[in-house]
């Protein structure tokens, strides 16, 4: 069930909202070596977010497909799908439902289940919301959210490593999460 900490509204239309695929990036980022950031994203993703009346009858939800994992570099694209990390072929999908949004204006807090590996954690991620628009080609209206929040690797049964020495390893247990998603109204 979803809970709410303020009843204050989403400024926009009731209904479902879904994302539009070409306008809608979700990509994360971890220190590799300790020494410089590498960058991925998923290729397919969707979401749908459900405004209510007010923030208690709204709601978040999104389906990303793990073996559309993007990073520049097809031999770690496919080590990240296998059972290193994501395990794509057994747990092709990872999945995030809310369970309270709170705030107004341009900013949110959004909190969720989130579920990797068929391992489910709450996170919380940090919402701007951009306003909305007329998109010209369709006439459709639409609205501009960008996300962002911390996860530790370990939580979701990704331990893959390789030691460096000391303390030290290749890869961070913390990845940064970063979403920009582009609405279509209902």
């Amino acid at each position: 069930m979803t809970t709410f900490s303020t009843t204050t509204a989403l400024p926009l239309t009731s209904g479902t909202w879904t994302s539009d695929p070409s306008h809608t990036t979700v990509g994360f980022v971890v220190r590799h070596l300790g020494l410089s950031k590498v960058r991925g994203r998923f290729e397919t993703a969707a979401a749908q977010l459900v405004v209510g009346d007010d923030l208690p009858s709204s709601s978040v939800s999104a389906q990303v497909q793990m073996g559309t994992v993007r990073t520049g570099n097809a031999d770690r694209d496919a080590h990240l799908a296998s059972s290193d990390f994501f395990n794509a072929d057994v747990n092709p999908t990872m999945t995030f439902v809310s369970t309270n949004i709170a705030g107004a204006g341009e900013e949110y807090t959004l909190t969720g289940d989130l579920t990797i590996n068929g391992i489910t954690k709450q996170v919380e991620l940090d919402v701007e919301f951009f306003g909305t628009s007329v998109f010209p080609m369709d006439q459709s209206t639409r609205a501009g959210f960008s996300a962002s929040g911390a996860i530790s690797r370990k939580d979701f049964g990704i331990e893959f490593n390789v030691p460096l020495g000391g303390d030290k390893v290749m890869i961070s247990d913390k990845v940064t999460i970063e979403l920009d998603v582009q609405l279509i109204a209902p």
